[in-house]
């Protein structure tokens, strides 16, 4: 046997004749057979002379070298220098042959298993589709992470994350002590942070990419209810009846007075010891319709709240002040499946009917622009999201400024 082995390596096992071993293994690698013919090109004189030693004759001439791998098999398994063929001589010289397609399986299998909890907490998060692709086609788990394990125990904390989102209201650090058992989970810089980071952009409908610095930051988590401090979650609002007696209240009175919009802090609505009373308020999605509204109407707009995407702790803190003074609510939005979560959102905590905001003002609304993402339901109005999943149009509240305007006057 020893001598087997020892013609075997002064055949195959030399050098001059690795490529034609590496070839052959890239082949078993993929469980593909040892047949066809490989070419190396640019060969050298002695790559030539060692193939010709294994094939008992002329390899040709010319720059590149051709070798048939069928005729290497029937080499080795006459000579009797490897009996079981090229296959066998490959393990013998250079050791076991990896198994790439089980490996691939496996790690398939084990990235599935990662992602496993986040899939089904986000199952029925439509707001989070998106995203939950754009996790996929950018790699960005498998980048922060060193493989399927440590993503399991990251992807983990991020469902638990995602499940109390959006949030009341709350300090990220407590936020972080009750969802990931640690304050500092969630603090800029780990794997963890990144993701919910992008997770928490989503659902306040920006771009998923984390950019910008640490306003931006403290901007996108007080969107969905989790503030880093009481300054940078905000609302912004029109027409609210102001008062004397509190430094909110004067706020608002110096505000309304000139017809301007302000943006109330969470630390301002904070130090509001009592409800406030504004008879009927309109709500909105978007900042565009209260700078459409201060232009036309100025101080004779009438109290309006714009809840800015997924509310923050700001404006969840207004809306409860407004509704325990007897306030009543009418709520327009978007008309695509992230406005309806808004919406929804905003319903099921303070109720509201609907400002032009049901199915009869989405087929009136003109748009062409697709509508993406999956069906959500519209409890104020069911016959809305059937008609948005037949029409399949997203109508954006630009579109009907003018109607919204309209009511306002």
């Amino acid at each position: 046997m020893s001598a087997e082995v020892d013609r075997l390596r002064r055949l195959l096992g030399g050098p001059d004749i690795a490529w034609l071993r590496a070839r052959a293994r890239r082949r078993l690698e993929r469980g593909a057979p040892l047949t066809g013919t490989v070419t190396l090109t640019e060969a050298t004189p002695e790559e030539r002379r060692a193939v010709e030693l294994l094939l008992g004759r002329r390899a040709g001439s010319g720059s590149s070298l051709s070798v048939s791998l069928d005729e290497v098999d029937r080499v080795l398994r006459a000579s009797g220098a490897s009996p079981g063929g090229l296959a066998a001589a490959v393990v013998l010289l250079d050791g076991p042959v990896r198994d790439l397609l089980r490996d691939r399986a496996e790690s398939k299998a084990a990235w599935q298993d990662a992602f496993a909890m986040l899939d089904r907490v986000i199952a029925d998060r439509t707001e989070l589709d998106g995203w939950r692709a754009w996790l996929d086609s950018t790699g960005l788990v498998r980048r922060l992470t060193t493989g399927p394990a440590e993503a399991g125990t990251v992807l983990g904390a991020l469902a638990t994350v995602l499940d109390r989102l959006p949030s009341p209201d709350v300090p990220l650090g407590r936020f972080a002590a009750e969802t990931c058992g640690d304050a500092h989970a969630l603090d800029e810089g780990s794997a963890l942070a990144t993701l919910a980071l992008s997770a928490v952009r989503a659902l306040s409908g920006l771009p998923y990419r984390v950019e910008g610095g640490a306003e931006s930051r403290r901007a996108a988590w007080a969107r969905v209810g989790v503030h880093l401090d009481e300054l940078s979650s905000s609302v912004l609002c029109l027409g609210m009846r102001g008062d004397q007696a509190t430094t909110t209240g004067r706020m608002l009175a110096v505000a309304g007075e000139a017809g301007e919009p302000v943006a109330l802090t969470l630390r301002q609505l904070r130090r509001h010891p009592e409800p406030m009373a504004a008879g009927l308020v309109r709500i909105c999605e978007n900042p565009v319709v209260v700078a459409a509204a201060a232009d036309a109407l100025g101080k004779r707009c009438p109290p309006l709240i714009c809840a800015g995407g997924r509310p923050s702790a700001a404006v969840w803190r207004l809306l409860e002040l407004l509704a325990a003074g007897g306030s009543e609510f009418a709520y327009h939005g978007d008309f695509d499946w992230g406005g309806v979560g808004i919406a929804a959102a905003i319903y099921d905590r303070i109720g509201w009917r609907p400002w032009r905001y049901d199915a009869e003002a989405y087929r009136a609304a003109q748009s062409t622009a697709p509508l993406p993402g999956r069906p959500s339901p519209t409890p104020w109005d069911p016959a809305l999201a059937a008609a948005m999943t037949e029409r399949a149009v997203r109508v954006e509240e630009e579109l009907v400024l003018t109607d919204l305007l309209a009511d306002l006057q």
